[in-house]
């Protein structure tokens, strides 16, 4: 397939999960287990479809740090075991490492307590030319931390700024920061990937049950599925403050893998699309050096 092919086709299957308008939103209008016109007959073809977009990716990503103007940021937030890491994996597998830099967030550190919750996301953004890639981001201040409050008790906030606006003040700085991204050339995309409670009961046990597997079990993780209701309020109303047309959110199904990480690439495709990339012009000086420097090379014996 050519390339203006492969970009109208990922364009059609990364929007129907593509929220740009918050107020619109509600997360149970996105079924986890849904794979579009995709079955479990046809999976090899989306298997292949997602090896097309990774070599579409390989040559937009080569021109994006060739022009060395934009920068792209990839947020990827999510419940435990929804494949997170698998997908970043699979469909950034063809990219060339130099143009593209990963940064993991935990819980925060000493030092990141003693400056403002963004402050150790900024250290990562990535420079113009490069895709980089959040793996939990400053999101977890509207995520985790609305679920369990008592953290912001912790977090050297004072008292005084920790009221019923909290959160309206927290998406309100997210927007804006992600405004100035975006007018500073660096675009932001999200991506939610939306598991089912049972797919992730389901992948807890296979962790368990597999020894090539328990080093990713967490019991912390496992207890974190009494507050379910209480993570798809957060997801839904952060997901809602925080859409907008220049940072969407991908609202991902993630009980399939193999389809999950076919969306994913198809919105990255799609967003390295919008920069019209294109390999630098050679000016005139340029090719007479190239000439010169030709006729040399021929000239050796």
């Amino acid at each position: 397939m050519k390339l203006k092919d492969i970009i109208k086709a990922s364009r059609k299957i990364s929007e129907p999960y593509c929220i740009t308008d918050g107020g619109k939103f509600r997360l149970k209008d996105i079924d986890p287990d849904d794979t579009a016109h995709f079955t479990s007959e046809n999976k090899p073809q989306a298997k292949e479809a997602l090896q097309t977009g990774i070599s579409a990716l390989c040559e937009l990503q080569d021109m994006l740090y060739a022009q060395d103007r934009w920068g792209v940021l990839l947020i990827f937030q999510a419940m435990d075991a929804a494949g997170k890491d698998g997908a970043i994996k699979h469909v950034m597998s063809g990219i060339n490492p130099q143009g593209c830099q990963v940064a993991s967030f935990k819980a925060p550190s000493s030092e990141d307590l003693d400056h403002d919750y963004l402050w150790r996301c900024q250290k990562h953004l990535p420079e113009r030319g490069r895709i980089g890639i959040f793996n939990r981001s400053y999101y977890e201040e509207t995520l985790v931390v609305r679920v369990h409050p008592e953290i912001l008790g912790k977090q050297k906030v004072p008292a005084k700024l920790i009221g019923k606006e909290v959160w309206d003040n927290r998406f309100k700085d997210i927007r804006g920061f992600e405004r100035y991204l975006t007018n500073n050339g660096i675009i932001v995309r999200k991506f939610f990937l939306n598991v089912s409670r049972g797919e992730q009961k389901k992948r807890f046990l296979e962790r368990i049950d597999n020894p090539d597997k328990n080093w990713k079990f967490s019991a912390t993780d496992a207890a974190e599925r009494k507050y379910w209701k209480d993570y798809m309020h957060a997801y839904e109303e952060t997901i809602r403050e925080t859409a907008t047309k220049e940072s969407p959110w991908y609202v991902v199904p993630a009980d399939n893998k193999w389809f999950t990480r076919v969306v994913v690439a198809a919105a990255l495709i799609d967003a390295l699309a919008s920069l019209d990339l294109h390999y630098p012009e050679v000016g005139k000086d340029k090719l007479k050096e190239l000439a010169a420097t030709k006729k040399e090379l021929l000239a050796e014996k």
